[in-house]
């Protein structure tokens, strides 16, 4: 919650700074999710699951390049989230992020999409380690919800780096102008979860149980 907390309450106070500093509270956020995870000290069976997912999720986003918003990120990311945790939620979609900006390009954007699909990933991460993702309205709901969130992060990054003067009324302008794109990347989402969560869920937890992951 650092990230989003740390653009409203620095955008707010209205300090001249306020993408930069922003940007660095991503990275962080980043860099402790990692962290976190090579902390946890997964041998290479465990994290085969996670680099084949999240090289599948980046292998996907190209495949669908010539469809704006149509991507199996966020879908791919949550059931990972569910499958094996939600810090390998968090793992696959940022991977997935970084690995498809080979081909559609790095820049100062990558880490947001980065925090923004592995957020996807770790919030799946968390419905699913309560059972709520059992439950197909909750996970279609979060689905949808999840290209809107991404939509908010990736503009919030946009407005606070690029709109000036950055007044209420010209963020508003920037969400709306992207609310088609984010409300697509949710449908999309929710098409994609319903294709795979069933046949991708039981094979991914035959491997957790098989091995013992």
């Amino acid at each position: 919650m650092a990230v989003p907390v740390a653009m409203v309450a620095l955008a707010l106070a209205g300090v001249r700074a306020t993408a930069g500093l922003t940007l660095v509270v991503a990275l962080l956020s980043l860099g402790l999710l990692f962290a976190s995870f090579e902390a946890s000290r997964p041998a290479l069976r465990q994290l085969m699951p996670t680099a084949v997912l999240a090289a599948v999720a980046a292998a996907g986003r190209v495949l669908f390049a010539p469809l704006p918003d149509v991507k199996p990120v966020s879908a791919i990311a949550i059931l990972a989230g569910a499958a094996l945790g939600r810090r390998s939620g968090f793992v696959v979609g940022a991977l997935a992020a970084l690995a498809s900006n080979v081909f559609f390009g790095q820049g100062p954007w990558t880490p947001w999409q980065m925090y923004a699909w592995g957020l996807v990933g770790y919030v799946g991460g968390i419905l699913g380690e309560h059972g709520l993702l059992d439950r197909a309205p909750v996970l279609y709901v979060w689905g949808f919800l999840s290209g809107p969130v991404f939509g908010l992060i990736m503009n919030g990054y946009h407005v606070l780096g690029y709109v000036q003067p950055l007044t209420w009324e010209s963020a508003l302008v920037a969400c709306a102008a992207s609310l088609p794109l984010d409300v697509t990347h949710g449908v999309a989402t929710v098409a994609f979860l319903a294709a795979i969560w069933l046949p991708w869920g039981r094979a991914i937890r035959r491997v957790v149980a098989k091995y013992d992951l």
